[in-house]
C-alpha cells in the first residue's frame, strides 16, 4: 500500500479559496453555499494525502513536464503536484472551470 501523504496548501491556492469564498458570500449573498464550497474543496484536498497519482496529469505544457495534475470540485479544478522524496502533495492553484486555465496557470506559482 502507499504511504500516506502530506498534503500542504499553498499561500496562493489559501488565496485563490478565500477570495472564492468571498465572492460567493458577499457578492452572490450566498453564505451558505459558500460554506459547502468550503467543506467540498477541504474535503477534496485531504483525500489527496492516499493515492494522489490517481489523478491524471494535466495536458497543458509546460505543467505537465512539471507533474501537475489537477482535482475538479463542483465548478472549481484544483491543481497540484506531488514530492515523491518528501512524501507531500502540494496544492498549488483553484480555478474557477470558466476562467482562462492557461492564464491561470501562467500565473500560477509552484511552491
Amino acid at each position: 500500500m502507499d504511504n500516506e501523504y502530506e498534503v500542504k496548501v499553498t499561500r496562493q491556492a489559501l488565496e485563490h479559496m478565500r477570495g472564492i469564498v468571498h465572492y460567493i458570500s458577499y457578492d452572490l449573498m450566498n453564505p451558505k453555499a459558500a460554506d459547502n464550497l468550503l467543506d467540498d474543496l477541504k474535503s477534496s484536498i485531504l483525500k489527496l494525502s492516499v493515492l494522489p497519482k490517481k489523478h491524471p496529469l494535466i495536458e497543458e505544457e509546460p505543467w505537465r513536464s512539471e507533474g501537475v495534475r489537477k482535482i475538479i470540485v463542483k465548478n472549481f479544478l484544483v491543481y497540484y503536484w506531488i514530492d515523491d522524496e518528501g512524501n507531500k502533495v502540494y496544492v498549488t492553484a483553484v480555478i474557477y472551470n470558466k476562467r482562462d486555465q492557461i492564464k491561470q496557470l501562467k500565473n500560477m506559482d509552484m511552491q
